[in-house]
């Protein structure tokens, strides 16, 4: 397919939380948008929960949506249980959880159905001096005035520009689920079912807090809990493995759930009875279909080039320790929206981007390091070993988790 250039066209390559964030917050500044995806099929369902933050809210009602109180699940309570499922330490601190899904689906009704382009893998870009030009795998193009690339942690808009950029193994994964409220125990809702609740095996943290169920069902009894828990894999010997289906294809970087091998899963099923506590073997054992997501570092340089620019995990990729993907997405395409409506010229707009975007996705991406150094199991010194320890005091853990005060200063 080919899409013809006119004044002030911007195109998008990915269209996820960060593309359609972008496409809706440039059709608010008068861009003409056009949004392309390289996955066929429908994206909803493909992701779990999300911690929000108040610049959630703000970036909503910039482009006019107001979710109201059905954003998520509202908690007020942290707690950090001991290993015999005693509640070792909480901490007062609201917030909202939502969903993956919740928020997409936002998103993706606000946008033309004529302007999201299913199906259409890009190939490589080509700039001219009048704009830039986008060709595809279908042999198609499309032409426009910019180029966001908005495509994740594989993104393809960086591997033109910045081939030596890739995703750095942070040496752990995150086992993630969801298990039905009415699933769970009587006294796994009375004990952690409304709370953001935390579990620390030796070297491993998991996590969880309430969302809405199916549907983004928010009634009492219907919703889900989400889990999160992290463990260390060595990047030779094991993720290679975890990452290689039934029929023995290695996936790159991730694995979709139902391909994960049954011993792995089993496994992670045995070491949750060995050593979490009994309400999280629980929610392990009432989550129907785990899956797993590798956890990876990367940090780009560099995020303008000419007349294209990269945004969201396609720039930087921080640890989820910090909960700050969709936010900080978010405020990529804000800015980016900003300083394209402050100048007539796309290129000298970007590099204006540029500059407070890299210090911002660094200083994520370093916080988000910090916060996972609890997991470490070696040190080279004893300053290592303490902060290992200072991360890992549920005092510390619960006021810095998923929270963006830091970045607010």
């Amino acid at each position: 397919m080919t899409v013809q250039n006119k004044s002030r066209r911007a195109l998008i390559i990915g269209g996820s939380m960060a593309g359609l964030y972008a496409g809706l917050a440039l059709r608010k500044s008068g861009w003409e948008v056009d949004i392309f995806e390289r996955v066929e099929a429908e994206l909803s369902g493909r992701g779990a929960g999300l911690a929000t933050h108040p610049e959630i809210r703000e970036a909503l009602a910039r482009i006019d949506l107001d979710p109201g109180p059905d954003l998520g699940v509202d908690i007020v309570w942290r707690k950090t249980l001991a290993p015999g499922g005693g509640l070792a330490a909480q901490l007062e601190l609201p917030q909202t959880m939502t969903s993956w899904d919740r928020i997409y689906t936002m998103l993706a009704a606000k946008v033309p159905r004529e302007r999201y382009h299913r199906g259409l893998e890009l190939r490589r870009v080509e700039q001219r001096p009048s704009g830039v030009v986008a060709h595809f795998a279908d042999g198609g193009s499309a032409e426009g005035d910019v180029l966001i690339g908005a495509d994740g942690i594989r993104s393809s808009v960086r591997a033109q520009y910045q081939p030596d950029v890739k995703p750095h193994y942070a040496g752990y994964v995150a086992w993630r689920g969801l298990a039905n409220e009415a699933d769970l125990s009587p006294s796994v809702r009375e004990e952690i079912f409304e709370a953001f609740a935390f579990d620390l095996p030796p070297g491993e943290q998991m996590l969880g807090y309430p969302v809405a169920g199916p549907n983004e069902d928010l009634r009492k009894g219907h919703r889900r809990y989400n889990t999160v828990w992290y463990r260390r894999y060595d990047a030779i010997s094991e993720l290679p493995e975890l990452l290689t289906d039934e029929r023995g294809r290695r996936h790159p970087i991730s694995i979709p759930p139902p391909l994960i091998r049954k011993r792995f899963i089993e496994e992670m099923r045995a070491h949750a009875e060995a050593v979490l506590t009994p309400q999280f073997r629980d929610v392990v054992h009432a989550t129907a279909q785990p899956f797993l997501q590798p956890i990876y570092d990367l940090v780009s340089p560099r995020l303008a080039f000419g007349r294209v620019a990269i945004i969201g995990d396609a720039a930087f990729v921080a640890r989820p320790h910090v909960g700050a993907g969709v936010a900080k997405a978010w405020l990529d395409a804000i800015a980016l929206a900003d300083a394209l409506e402050s100048s007539s010229d796309v290129e000298t707009a970007l590099e204006r981007f540029e500059r407070p975007r890299l210090a911002f996705g660094n200083l994520i991406v370093a916080r988000a390091r910090e916060l996972g150094q609890c997991l470490r199991v070696e040190f080279r010194d004893d300053s290592e070993r303490r902060a290992t320890e200072r991360w890992r005091r549920p005092d510390v853990m619960m006021k810095e988790t998923a929270v963006l005060d830091f970045a607010r200063g």
